[in-house]
């Protein structure tokens, strides 16, 4: 009787082994890899972007089949929506019509290339150790980089963003990025004189 017992012990211990190998619990994210690049040390995953929001910010999956949205970090597209539009925040666009006219219609090119080179793409995302990890709206606060270059960079270097100033490993970098477009006319920098003498409506 004795024996027949650990013998039952035993299949129901083998059984609840079994049971118990199951797939294990999968993270919140997937695990993060240390990532050193552009001469700084973060973490990055590789994610799919899922929706371009506008031109600095999109929404993202990670390969677990979560999801955040992602504000690029150290820079700032102009807004496209009525009456949020704000020319003061671009150093050298006058608070005219003519200024809010020229900002929305690079906003929404901004937005266009995010989308043309952003939508639907597995995209490496980076969180820089310097810079907050969350912005006022909870958004994630990352680079992403596109068959490893720095798309944050291009949006300065081609004139759809401005500097946005905070702490963040890059700042200085993308300072002399905005500088160079901004002396070289492109992109949002590049509107005219005439416009510029244009009267506030």
């Amino acid at each position: 009787m004795h024996t027949r017992q650990i013998a039952v012990a035993l299949v129901v211990m083998v059984l609840l082994a079994g049971c118990s190998g199951a797939a294990p619990l999968q993270p919140a994210h997937d695990s993060p890899t240390p990532a050193s690049v552009d001469g700084f040390d973060g973490t990055s995953w590789n994610v799919t972007v899922t929706h371009v929001v506008d031109g600095d910010t999109v929404d993202i999956r990670y390969a677990n089949g979560s999801t955040d949205t992602v504000r690029l970090l150290g820079v700032d597209t102009p807004e496209t929506p009525p009456n949020t539009v704000s020319p003061g925040e671009f150093e050298g666009i006058p608070e005219t019509n003519a200024g809010r006219d020229h900002l929305k219609a690079w906003g929404q090119r901004a937005t266009d290339v995010a989308e043309r080179e952003l939508a639907d793409e597995q995209v490496r995302l980076v969180v820089d150790r310097r810079a907050d990890r969350r912005g006022g709206y909870g958004r994630l606060l990352a680079y992403i980089y596109v068959d490893g270059e720095n798309f944050n960079r291009q949006l300065l270097a081609n004139g759809y963003a401005r500097l946005y100033d905070s702490r963040f490993s890059l700042r200085d970098e993308f300072a002399a990025t905005e500088a160079t477009a901004r002396e070289d006319g492109v992109g949002l920098w590049g509107l005219d004189e005439a416009s510029l003498r244009s009267p506030t409506g």
